[in-house]
């Protein structure tokens, strides 16, 4: 494994120092998996100068492997020939993606560069709201009518594999080109020249132009459908989303959402080509705003000072205490946002969850609590004991319970779950565990 890496290290300081003849011979002397590699880890300014060294077909293979931002970082330092050559050999999905990243001005320059079928096709999924699967599905597909037989589905197919997104899956559509069925390449080919598709097709499963993305890729992928056909208010046809597309919607969802739970917005791009001014801009404004909300921790801690002066062995178990909460609090939100992801509970299953979420934050506040309880009367006293005991106790039903609803009322509210998730339950669990422990403290110690 680390020769390996050695290889890869070694190849990129030969990129980064040999002359631009040399650096093409290496570069075609890659596969584009390779190439699109060494240009992540390579700053986009860089990236550029060896981007040109690729050739035309070998160029467009390795761009359409990069995120939408990166895509838009590249294309800044290109000239203005290469990037409306580059853009128009995108596909219509991965040009809209593309175009949110890039500035107004540059987009409509991008757009009059597209043939007019092209550029109709863009415009048409640019008008879909931002998240919807309009703005990820194809526009590009062959479809049939229940009356063709399978020879002509065939020959269909023949002349279009080219322009298609996929042609395993075909949407069968009637005159007025809505939706009635589905048939797969497979049971083309096994069936008969003269066998009508009305006699192959089956129901589809599909999706609406404006259903969220995410969700629809997830039903495809539970489904284990190669392609679903999305439809307009009417049931016409509109596009198709592939596999494909689909897990890389999922796997853009849980990047966003594994970047919020640690109080940052995603990258979009690779990390080792963004620059340290905007990775640092991806964080700051969650640290001020956990920065300010930190303060409330600082207003309790202010309010039980005369607490703390009588008792100072109170202050040795805060770490401990605000620590607890704040890890079962965000178990508990991980484990709703995912459940809330897959399908697995809505925002009207808010009882049940947090009927259940108090009780799990009981049963493990019990476990913890009864050790504290132990630990803390051996090294200190009973009393002491009993009031590590009994915060853990209340500490880990809290903050179970506020940990679950935080992203069904996310949910509720439109808002994405993962803002709600580990940094504000956190801070609120911090805040919430003090005021718990020493209101119990100063009942149980006479304080």
């Amino acid at each position: 494994m680390s020769e390996h890496v050695d290889i890869d290290l070694a190849r990129e300081r030969a990129l980064a120092e040999a002359d631009l003849p040399a650096a093409a011979a290496k570069l075609a002397g890659m596969s584009i998996t390779e190439v699109v590699e060494t240009l992540w880890r390579t700053s986009y300014q860089r990236g550029a100068v060896l981007f040109r060294l690729l050739s035309k077909e070998r160029a467009l293979e390795t761009f359409e492997r990069f995120e939408p931002a990166h895509q838009a970082d590249l294309l800044r330092a290109l000239q203005d020939e290469e990037v409306t050559g580059l853009f128009a050999g995108l596909d219509p999905d991965d040009r809209v993606g593309l175009l949110d990243e890039v500035p107004a001005v540059v987009a409509k320059r991008l757009l009059l560069g597209l043939t007019p079928h092209e550029r109709s096709l863009t415009t048409l999924m640019l008008g879909y709201p931002a998240r919807s699967v309009g703005r990820r599905m194809s526009p590009e597909y062959v479809r049939a009518h229940p009356e063709f037989t399978a020879g002509h589905v065939l020959e269909t197919v023949r002349n279009r594999a080219s322009e298609a997104e996929t042609i395993y899956m075909i949407p069968v559509t009637d005159g007025e080109k809505r939706l009635i069925g589905v048939v797969s390449l497979r049971e083309i080919l096994a069936a008969p020249e003269d066998t009508r598709v009305a006699d192959l097709m089956q129901t589809p499963e599909y999706a609406t132009v404006s259903d969220d993305a995410e969700y629809v890729a997830r039903r495809c992928g539970d489904a284990n459908l190669l392609a679903m056909p999305v439809v307009d208010s009417e049931k016409r046809l509109v596009g198709i989303l592939t596999i494909d597309d689909a897990h890389q919607i999922l796997r853009d969802a849980e990047d966003e959402d594994i970047a919020r739970a640690g109080g940052s917005e995603p990258l979009r791009r690779p990390y080792l080509s963004t620059s340290a001014f905007k990775i640092a801009r991806a964080r700051v404004v969650w640290l001020l705003v956990l920065a300010v909300s930190a303060l409330l921790t600082v207003q309790v801690l202010g309010i039980f000072e005369a607490t703390l002066e009588q008792k100072v062995v109170l202050a040795l178990f805060i770490p401990l205490l605000t620590g607890t909460g704040g890890n079962t609090g965000s178990q508990a939100a991980t484990t709703i946002t995912r459940a809330l992801a897959m399908g697995e509970v809505t925002s009207k299953d808010v009882g049940r969850v947090l009927l259940r979420e108090f009780r799990v934050g009981t049963t493990l506040g019990l476990l913890l609590g009864v050790l504290g309880f132990v630990l803390a009367s051996l090294v200190y006293d009973v009393p002491t004991g009993l009031v590590i005991g009994s915060t853990l106790l209340c500490v880990c039903a809290m903050a179970a319970t506020v940990g679950g609803a935080m992203p069904l009322i996310a949910k509720a509210i439109r808002v994405d779950p993962a803002v709600f998730s580990t940094p504000f339950i956190t801070t609120f669990c911090d805040a919430t565990g003090l005021l718990i422990y020493f209101s119990l403290a100063k009942v149980i110690l006479g304080i």
